[in-house]
C-alpha cells in the first residue's frame, strides 16, 4: 500500500513537471509573439495643396488736413464719393463697400510749450472697405488706384488696419480628401520601412490627424493659400 502511495506521488510529481514545463514554454512563446506584435514605427504623411481664397478684404485708407473743420468733413465726403464711384465703374458691387467714421485730430488741442504750430489744425482718415467674394476684380482695381491719387487722394497705409486679407473659407470641403491623401502618403512610406528593415506592416496602432495650417503661397500672391496638414500614423511590425 505505501509502495503504490509512493508510486502515485513520483507520477503526480512527473506530471506537474511537464504541465509546468509546457505552461512555461507556452507562455514563454506567447510573450515572444506579443513582443514582435507590439513592434511599431511611427510616420508622418504630408498633403499640401494650393487653393485660390474666397474673400478679400481691402481696406483703403486716405487722408486730408485743413485749418476749417467743415471744409475738412466737405473734403473727406468727396473723397469718400469719388473713390465709391471709381470701384463701382470697376466692377465692384455697392453692397460690397463700406465706409468708417472719419477720425479726426486736432493739433492745436495737442500743442505744449513751445513746439512750432503745425500748418494745418486739423487732420483726418477715413477708410472705405472692400468686402467681396470676386478675388480677380479686386485685384485688378488695386492696380489701378494711381488714377485715383491723380485726383487728389492721399492715400496711406502699410499700417495693421490697411493691411489687405485673403481668406479661405473651403477648408471643411478639402478636409477629407486631404486627410486621405496623408494617410496614403504614410502608408507608402511605411510600406517602404518595412520592405528595408525586412519586415512586414501590419494594421494601424494609433493616428492622429494633424492640425491644418493655411498661408499665403508667397508675398507676391497672398490671394493664393498654401494648405497643409501633416498626419501622424503608427504601424504595426512583424517578421
Amino acid at each position: 500500500m505505501m509502495e503504490s502511495n509512493k508510486s502515485n506521488a513520483i507520477v503526480l510529481g512527473v506530471c506537474l513537471i511537464i504541465a509546468l514545463s509546457s505552461l512555461g514554454y507556452l507562455l514563454g512563446d506567447a510573450a515572444i509573439r506579443f513582443k514582435q506584435y507590439e513592434r511599431a514605427v511611427t510616420i508622418k504623411g504630408l498633403s499640401e495643396r494650393e487653393y485660390s481664397a474666397d474673400i478679400v478684404i481691402w481696406p483703403i485708407q486716405f487722408s486730408t488736413a485743413s485749418n476749417d473743420l467743415e471744409e475738412m468733413y466737405r473734403s473727406i465726403d468727396a473723397n469718400t464719393e469719388k473713390i465709391k464711384s471709381f470701384l463701382e465703374s470697376a466692377g465692384v458691387n455697392a453692397g460690397e463697400i463700406s465706409y468708417s467714421l472719419p477720425a479726426i485730430t486736432d493739433k492745436s488741442a495737442q500743442q505744449y510749450g513751445n513746439q512750432a504750430k503745425s500748418e494745418f489744425r486739423y487732420t483726418a482718415s477715413q477708410t472705405v472697405t472692400v468686402y467681396s467674394e470676386n478675388i480677380h476684380v479686386v485685384r485688378d482695381v488695386m492696380g489701378s488706384m494711381s488714377d485715383l491719387g491723380k485726383q487728389g487722394i492721399v492715400f496711406t497705409g502699410g499700417n495693421y488696419q490697411s493691411q489687405t486679407e485673403y481668406i479661405f473659407t473651403r477648408l471643411n470641403q478639402v478636409k477629407p480628401e486631404m486627410i486621405e491623401e496623408a494617410t496614403r502618403n504614410a502608408r507608402e512610406v511605411a510600406e517602404k520601412f518595412a520592405a528595408d528593415s525586412k519586415s512586414t506592416l501590419g494594421k494601424i496602432k494609433f493616428a492622429s490627424q494633424g492640425q491644418f495650417s493655411i498661408s499665403a503661397r508667397d508675398k507676391n500672391n497672398p490671394h493664393i493659400k498654401k494648405v497643409r496638414v501633416v498626419s501622424t500614423v503608427v504601424y504595426y511590425l512583424s517578421d
